[in-house]
């Protein structure tokens, strides 16, 4: 078993046994910033509901250190990464944003929280190995950034670009942070709305694929991933982009095949998913439409806090995945930078999901759900406050499901103001 935390000090070790006559890349390429990041979080929920509302703010500390790589044939290198999340206002009644973590006994969210991440890095040509904290995005594990702070893993990865148009990538986790958490657990497989247990923990999930660039318009991508004793699976993905009269056209696929591993721990895992978008942009417009079905005895599997990589990637109150879904969608975006407003980015999404199958005790077969989400982003192009970044995202989210199932009717409104400082 890979003990990430013994790989990040041997790494330290091995930086220092280089000397200083090869510690120039280490020094030289090294950068550091911090990411300041305020976060109002408000899901108020209508109908019958014993919990009216999840609302809390507050303020994140993201600080980055990065060194650069030592000389010679295998450079070593070695990144921190320090996160704090302060309290601004929180009520024992409106707890459970994932903002902050929430007291055992008190039932209140706790005035403060922090975690140190350390990486040690090796590099030989265009092949680098990460081992300790990381922070995957591939199709099978997102490490989600939706909150305050990022969720993060233990373990190693590694990717390779050695092979020009190919990249390699693998890796082995064995522990995971959740965005509101200072703790390391066992990992976990989602389960909203009773698809799955997720009380069932595993120390073991293992990736490997492939991203490949056929032609410059042409991008293919293979993935598998296995959680030890609860769940494998297989994904399969192609964008293709091109010009088409004078805007430019874009085709995103996305296939994923999943079933339970093993002593299948956390119940059966039996679904086969695939989703499809259509994109055209024209100057400053974009326009999205896209369709996905979910087929098989369950619903698609995904390690709980992380991002399913889904055509309705992103959506604030439901995730369009349960039991034998039929999802459409239609998206439409902005750039108001095409009429001489740099900087400024708005967006608005409807997505409806119909034949969701739930348990009885949940609303049973015949179910459906939809949400309309908006959203206005700027960041400041001059002056004392340039980069500086404002996101208001709002989604009214309905369904058709019981009372008592995790996903219920809601209308959220979520406030981002970001700033990074570069240290150096």
């Amino acid at each position: 078993m890979l003990d990430t935390r013994r790989g990040a000090a041997g790494a330290a070790l091995l930086l220092l046994a280089q000397g200083t006559a090869q510690a120039g890349g280490f020094i030289e390429d090294s950068q550091g910033s911090l990411t300041l990041r305020n976060f109002y979080f408000d899901r108020d929920y209508k109908g019958e509901s014993n919990i009216s509302a999840r609302r809390e703010w507050a303020q994140g500390f993201i600080l980055n250190l990065k060194s650069g790589f030592t000389e010679g044939p295998v450079g070593f290198g070695l990144d921190l990464q320090g996160m704090l999340g302060v309290q601004l206002d929180s009520s024992r009644d409106r707890v459970g944003t994932g903002l902050l973590p929430v007291q055992r006994g008190s039932g209140e969210a706790a005035q403060e929280y922090s975690e140190l991440g350390i990486t040690g890095k090796v590099r030989y040509s265009k092949t680098e190995l990460h081992v300790g904290t990381v922070m995957p995005r591939l199709p099978i594990l997102i490490s989600s950034p939706a909150r305050l702070l990022w969720q993060t893993f233990r373990g190693g990865h590694l990717r390779s670009q050695d092979i020009q148009g190919l990249s390699l990538q693998g890796g082995y986790l064995n522990r995971m942070n959740q965005r509101d958490s200072t703790d390391y657990q066992k990992i976990t497989i989602a389960a909203p709305n009773g698809r799955f247990d997720g009380t069932a923990e595993s120390d073991e999930f293992i990736f490997l694929g492939s991203d490949y660039a056929l032609t410059k318009a042409l991008t293919l991508s293979y993935y598998h991933a296995r959680l030890d004793e609860i769940y494998q699976q297989n994904y399969l993905g192609a964008i293709h982009q091109f010009k088409l009269g004078p805007g430019e056209f874009k085709t995103d696929f996305r296939w994923f095949l999943s079933d339970e591993e093993g002593d299948g721990k956390a119940g059966s895992v039996d679904n086969q998913y695939v989703g499809v978008a259509f994109g055209y942009k024209l100057g400053g417009h974009r326009l999205t439409v896209g369709g996905a079905l979910s087929s098989g005895d369950s619903a698609m599997p995904y390690i709980a806090g992380s991002e399913p990589h889904l055509i309705s990637e992103y959506a604030l109150s439901s995730e369009f995945l349960n039991a034998d879904e039929h999802y459409w969608n239609v998206r439409y975006d902005y750039d108001f930078a095409a009429v001489g407003i740099p900087g400024l980015t708005g967006m608005l999404r409807f997505m409806r999901g119909t034949n969701v199958e739930l348990p009885e005790r949940l609303g049973g077969s015949g179910q459906s759900e939809s949400e309309r989400d908006l959203e206005l982003s700027y960041v400041v192009q001059s002056g004392p406050l340039k980069n500086v970044a404002l996101r208001v995202r709002n989604a009214r989210y309905q369904n058709s499901f019981a009372a008592n199932a995790t996903m219920r009717d809601d209308n959220e409104t979520r406030v981002n103001v970001d700033y990074t400082w570069k240290l150096w």
